[in-house]
């Protein structure tokens, strides 16, 4: 166990240790922002829009009860912004990209390309971790932005189809409903969520072993790790901002 933290606590240390240090894999970089950021959109437009309509539909029942449909937006803003859109972001990007770092960088382990990269005078740590890395970081809260809003306005067209709510009306209660701590802790959550699903790709990737049986498990590990580190990450920051919010 000690020597699993040290050599996670070392292969954390190398990635900032080579981040900020030239020369820099810009080409790389953009093609796993695409990767990343692209690539996901279908999946996480489909996924936000019927979040946005299924919490509506939930929600309205328990508000009508006491003839309170009227809250309806400010609930919904409240619930996506504050939770549901960074962890759903965070889990899909998480079974999304995880798994496939931790796949293609465990291939490339198994097969010795990695070591390849080193005999020709290359620095894979920085060609495939830090690159991988960065557009996790830097990927997951815009997505997690794109999902907002996308949820949102799934929860308008139910919204309007119920209570025939303008679309004015309807965004005027939602972002009266959020303050800038609501938006800036989410976007610190997507932050965090995106390098730990990035870090454990690349850890779990990088350091396979047992050939293709070793792919499978590091991709596994991959989704699975992360999952697990980023509902403890949003069990502490939520810790964090309720003690920061005014009472």
């Amino acid at each position: 166990m000690f020597l699993d933290l040290h050599r996670v606590y070392a292969f954390v240390a190398r990635f900032f240790r080579e981040a900020f240090l030239p020369p820099y894999e810009w080409q790389e970089i953009i093609r796993q922002f695409y990767e990343v950021g692209v690539r996901s959109l279908p999946l996480i437009s489909l996924t936000g829009f019927i979040m946005g309509i299924v919490f509506t539909n939930q929600s309205r029942p328990s508000l009508s009860e006491f003839g309170a449909t009227s809250w309806l937006p400010a609930l919904i803003s409240v619930a996506i912004v504050r939770a549901l859109a960074p962890l759903v972001t965070a889990i899909i990007a998480a079974g999304r990209v995880g798994s496939n770092i931790g796949a293609e960088l465990g291939s490339m382990k198994v097969t010795e390309q990695i070591d390849a990269m080193e005999v020709s005078a290359t620095n894979p740590f920085k060609f495939l971790v830090v690159t991988r890395v960065l557009a996790t970081t830097l990927m997951v809260p815009t997505l997690m932005m794109y999902t907002v809003l996308v949820a949102l306005l799934g929860g308008y067209i139910n919204v309007h189809q119920y209570e025939a709510t303008s679309f004015v009306t309807y965004f005027d209660q939602v972002f009266g409903a959020i303050t800038f701590l609501d938006i800036y802790s989410s976007i610190l959550k997507s932050f965090v969520f995106g390098f730990t699903i990035g870090m454990v790709g690349c850890y779990k990737g990088y350091h396979s072993s047992k050939g293709t049986e070793g792919v499978g498990r590091a991709a596994n590990a991959s989704v699975v790790s992360s999952m697990f580190l980023i509902f403890i990450e949003e069990l502490l920051i939520l810790q964090i901002v309720n003690a920061l919010r005014p009472s």
